[in-house]
């Protein structure tokens, strides 16, 4: 993988591609109120070196899925099959992330905006992106 030079801007939007605006999980996540499961902010003292680890693996995941699909969805020329294509990435992508241990689809939406605005959160998560990526 090429995490390991990735600038923050290339991590959060490829972290952000699990996220489309119009996909009816991502829809249903929004409308919901930030009450209902609220990291205690996005300060780098108030996300977990934990979470940080797992959201890290859950990270890796959703690359894996966004690299296989990415070539699929290149590749179609028809409109309504590539749209398809993207919404069963999407969906696979989500899926990744609620499978990854300690790691709910709230807190990476968390985490992936923490690193965005944060640049103490974004080193972070760099520093052990690069490392989970040299263990595998």
């Amino acid at each position: 993988m090429t995490i390991r030079h990735m600038p923050v801007a290339a991590l959060t939007a490829a972290a952000l591609s699990l996220i489309v605006i119009n996909s009816p999980a991502f829809a249903q996540g929004a409308a919901e109120p930030q009450a209902t499961q609220p990291m205690q902010g996005t300060a780098p003292a108030a996300i977990s070196d934990q979470k940080i680890e797992a959201f890290a693996v859950a990270y890796l995941q959703v690359d894996r899925v966004r690299q296989d699909y990415a070539a699929k969805i290149g590749a179609e020329k028809d409109a309504v099959n590539k749209q398809k294509l993207q919404n069963e990435a999407n969906k696979q992508m989500i899926n990744a992330v609620e499978k990854s241990p300690d790691m709910s689809l709230d807190e990476y939406k968390t985490i992936i905006t923490a690193a965005q605005t944060n640049p103490d959160v974004a080193k972070k998560v760099q520093d052990k992106l690069k490392t989970s990526d040299t263990a595998q």
